[in-house]
């Protein structure tokens, strides 16, 4: 193949699946309606510990169309496994309210509702523990954080330069429980055949979900098939399996046909995981120039009593900002919630929030600008590791971004600019996220009729993913993209890792790219003879990825915010975010901005908005709807914008590209936060920014409680 065609990696592609989309087409878990479908409604327990006593189904059984119900005393066995969430109705034991505790199967999905109402459940209740305090305790340090990093770090003797530092802060920041809340809520089609088990299912990695079912059911992996072409969004909630994917492969078994289980909206906030809240002190060490002499970011966090989940709040601390003594630490507390998990930038999102916040603290302390301040602590080499950035360009992101959003006419006085009834201000952060790549398996196709097939078991969580996939694929065989076509969303497909952790395009697109260029030389070696049943390569990065040089691999950005708050309600609007990154190679100009504007928008809903609200007494969250539980919306958005530096960076992929679909959350709340401290003058260190945090304190003068 030597035809030479223009390459569409960094072109502006609409997506592939667009079309199928508005039209209906494109097909959602849920949607899937084999024949002889039932419907099952969960029963949740209405106790946060205990234990069950009896379970009544008589009443529920007597419901017009109710095909079986299931409890721990009749549900069939799983196997073991190391994560107790997914042992479905396997043990009297209740460790959450909210937690599955039965389900009814019904012809229709109202039947089924109604008879899992008339569930009676008797429980031995015991006293619950669901407050995180940093005084708990039952606080221990984890052996590791999330993926895998060691939980604490120290360098040098952060102590004694804390003690001789001329400038200090010390403050503690907090951040909610917040529930992920994408737009599709989970949902599961299980159904067995002779050959064993298929799930229509909303995920962000049918490998991964196949791979964890299959031995809870005794069965190979290649007799689980898991299928999910389009998904409604994750942001981490989808990550990996959880009870409901389990339990509408066990009331399928027991039914003995197909049965489909849509999670609720108001289950997703018992069931699906979410961000830990975090109690966070930050302690910044500084001479009279701002140079840090010493950083010290401790974290305090909640997991559940049936698996430990550790977020890594502090880890973005130890590579941010040169000093020479630092100390990051997690202390854990085993609660009787449910279990937490990944939530859109685990660890960096609530870590930056504080670390963010405490730089700014410290520039109107040393009577440096932000953006001066930043730039003065740089770090050369990655301080934890001392490896060689593959690229750093955070100074250039600060800078660009500046110009943009006119920051050299700021006046740093806080409370002064008044609009009407309105304090205005401005806020600058930074932000980072990791660049990831795991191994993934591909396989390309020549087909006869000149088109090329790609099969990958990626997955499209809205990001854009088919789309980049096609353009990256037509340019590694170097044919225009109209005659590429991508399959993803199926576990039969050659083996992928998930959508997560920014690293689905890094990871899936190695694979292609590999397997596109084993074509290629395989065609250009038959001299354009292609049989009738076309060629086929395949490409699994494993060795690739493993052997990898070594660099300190990061995105980065920086996040501005103008804000106006009301003096007479507290309310505050963020009128202007603008954030520029450095992410290397951007594949798609539109679906990287949509990403970014996406990110900080969650971002702002972070800083505003969103907060799960811990019921003492009966153990669960009072808002869970979208009614009392608040995210931004259109209207809360006026003017977003979202723009990129050029980066080349040899170290990272074939691509050249890094992730890009988390960082845009990272620094905003923390933007949004300093640019309230701008226009007011009050410092607010606990997430959301609510009307009452501002209210009563005064705004005119500049003070800070």
């Amino acid at each position: 193949m030597t035809t030479t065609t223009p390459r569409s990696v960094g072109s502006a592609m609409s997506r592939v699946e667009g079309l199928d989309k508005v039209t209906g087409r494109a097909r959602y878990a849920s949607e899937y309606t084999p024949r002889d479908l039932v419907h099952a409604a969960p029963v949740q327990s209405t106790v946060a510990r205990g234990e069950i006593r009896a379970v009544d189904i008589d009443g529920a059984l007597k419901c017009p169309g109710v095909i079986a119900a299931i409890w721990y005393g009749n549900a069939p066995r799983l196997a073991p496994t190391d994560d107790p969430e997914l042992a479905v109705l396997q043990s009297p034991r209740v460790a959450y309210r909210g937690q599955y505790v039965a389900v009814v199967m019904a012809e229709t999905l109202q039947d089924a509702r109604e008879a899992a109402s008339r569930v009676r459940v008797e429980y031995a209740a015991e006293r619950h523990d669901v407050e995180l305090r940093a005084d708990h305790p039952g606080l221990y340090r984890p052996d590791q954080v999330n993926p895998d990093l060691p939980a604490d770090v120290e360098q040098g003797d952060p102590d004694a330069a804390l003690a001789s530092a001329p400038v200090v802060v010390d403050a503690t920041y907090t951040t909610p429980a917040e529930h992920n809340n994408p737009m599709e809520p989970h949902a599961t089609v299980a159904e067995w055949d002779a050959d064993g088990l298929t799930l229509h299912d909303s995920n962000q990695g049918a490998s991964a979900v196949r791979d964890t079912l299959a031995p809870l059911f005794g069965l190979p992996p290649a007799h689980v098939q898991v299928i999910s072409p389009h998904v409604g969004g994750g942001f981490g909630a989808k990550g990996t399996p959880w009870s409901p994917t389990v339990l509408a492969a066990l009331a399928a078994k027991q039914a003995g046909r197909p049965v489909k289980l849509t999670v609720t909206r108001q289950q997703m906030f018992a069931v699906t995981g979410y961000r830990t809240p975090t109690i966070q002190r930050v302690r910044l060490g500084a001479d009279a120039g701002g140079r840090l002499t010493a950083i010290v970011h401790e974290a305090f966090e909640q997991s559940s009593t049936v698996r430990e989940f550790a977020e890594q709040t502090t880890t973005p601390t130890r590579m941010m900002y040169a000093a020479p003594a630092r100390r990051t630490t997690h202390r854990l507390v085993r609660l009787d919630v449910p279990t937490p998990s990944w939530m859109r930038a685990p660890g960096e999102a609530p870590g930056m929030f504080a670390l963010e916040s405490a730089m700014d603290e410290l520039a109107i302390a040393c009577g440096l600008d932000p953006i001066e301040l930043r730039i003065r602590n740089e770090p050369d080499t990655d301080p934890e590791s001392g490896l060689p950035f593959s690229s750093r360009n955070l100074v250039a992101c600060l800078r660009e971004g500046a110009r943009r959003f006119g920051w050299a006419d700021r006046d740093p006085t806080p409370g002064v600019r008044r609009r009407g009834r309105l304090l205005a201000g401005t806020g600058v952060a930074a932000s980072t996220y990791p660049v990831y790549r795991r191994p993934s398996q591909a396989s390309v196709r020549a087909e006869p009729d000149g088109w090329f097939t790609v099969r990958i078991a990626a997955a499209d969580i809205g990001t854009g993913a088919r789309t980049v996939l096609t353009q990256i694929a037509a340019d590694a065989l170097r044919t225009p993209v109209s005659r590429v076509r991508v399959e993803i969303g199926d576990s039969a497909l050659p083996t992928a890792s998930l959508a997560g952790g920014s690293m689905g395009t890094a990871s899936w697109g190695t694979a292609v790219v590999r397997a596109c260029e084993a074509l290629v030389d395989e065609l250009d070696r038959r001299g354009g003879d292609l049989p009738a049943e076309g060629v086929e390569a395949s490409a699994d990065t494993t060795e690739e990825i493993s052997g990898q040089q070594r660099f300190a691999r990061h995105a980065f950005g920086a996040q501005f915010a103008e804000v106006g708050v009301d003096t007479d309600t507290g309310e505050t609007r963020v009128l202007r975010l603008l954030g520029v990154f450095a992410a290397g190679r951007i594949i798609n100009p539109a679906t990287a901005r949509s990403q970014f504007i996406g990110g900080m928008t969650m971002g702002l809903s972070m800083a505003l908005l969103e907060e799960s609200v811990l019921d003492r007494e009966f153990g669960d969250y009072l808002n869970h709807d979208f009614a009392q539980y608040h995210i931004a919306t259109c209207a809360d958005v006026p003017d977003i914008q979202a723009f990129w530096v050029e980066e080349d960076d040899p170290h990272l992929n074939p691509m050249g590209s890094k992730g890009i679909g988390e960082i845009g959350i990272v620094g905003t709340a923390a933007a949004v936060a300093n640019a309230v401290h701008h226009a007011t003058g009050v410092r607010v260190r606990d997430l959301p920014i609510r009307l009452d945090r501002l209210v009563g304190q005064d705004m005119f003068h500049g003070s800070s409680p």
